[in-house]
């Protein structure tokens, strides 16, 4: 039986007088992997800021883990066991691998020992020392994603994570989602990648203009795949 982990109703969102999100409605059960697609501009990077806190102003509900959200600071919205993989990444330069993995501050039991992480992510183990800006894009990547898999969160939000990243790094972190899935993580993942996206996903919710307009299962993706396509211009 599915259990809910976030529920999002009626989400408005704004930067100062900017109307982004219009009313933003959507599910994600526990253990899912749930894609937001959608062209650039649709509002679905806004979406996870606001889950967040990390817009001007929101309103409407958000509910994770039955809690109500939508009016707690960014920092206790972690707290209920959220991470926030934003797509700028945010690796700090003047630290080591180690010590970028060893920051953000534990939000729930049960998060990776840094072992698990080097051994999901080798070549993190091989750079632990070097410095964060010194790392390739995929390796700055795969360190955004492992840090937050340490602080014990269990709801990853992950912004567009294979933009710019070479074929081979794409395959890596494909497999590492599917293995988080196995591990029992709950992912709400914004992707621009087609091709990376779809064999992911439990189910997919499209945007357009701030809203979402259709939501489907992995199921139904077959049926729709030329009308997506057309839609999304890929």
């Amino acid at each position: 039986m599915s259990v809910e982990l976030l529920r999002i109703t009626d989400l408005h969102a704004f930067y100062g007088e900017s109307h982004i999100l219009h009313g933003v409605d959507l599910r994600v059960d526990r253990g899912e992997v749930v894609i937001l697609l959608g062209r650039n501009g649709a509002g679905r990077t806004t979406t996870l800021k606001a889950i967040m806190g990390l817009v001007g102003s929101r309103s409407g509900s958000i509910m994770i883990n039955g809690v109500e959200a939508s009016d707690l600071p960014p920092h206790k919205i972690a707290r209920l066991g959220v991470g926030y993989c934003p797509e700028e990444r945010g690796i700090y330069s003047s630290l080591t691998t180690e010590e970028n993995l060893m920051l953000p501050p534990l939000v729930g039991s049960g998060g990776m020992s840094l072992e698990e992480i080097y051994g999901m992510f080798p070549n993190l183990a091989e750079r632990r020392a070097t410095q964060g800006t010194r790392l390739s894009g995929g390796e700055q990547q795969m360190l955004a994603l492992a840090r937050i898999l340490r602080t014990g969160a269990k709801l990853l939000l992950l912004d567009e994570i294979s933009e710019g990243l070479a074929p081979v790094i794409v395959q890596a972190l494909s497999r590492t989602i599917q293995t988080l899935r196995q591990k029992g993580y709950t992912i709400l993942l914004v992707e621009q990648n087609f091709r990376f996206a779809l064999p992911l996903a439990d189910r997919f919710y499209v945007m357009e203009h701030g809203q979402v307009v259709e939501g489907f299962s992995a199921s139904e993706l077959p049926a729709k795949m030329s009308a997506l396509q057309a839609q999304l211009a890929v």
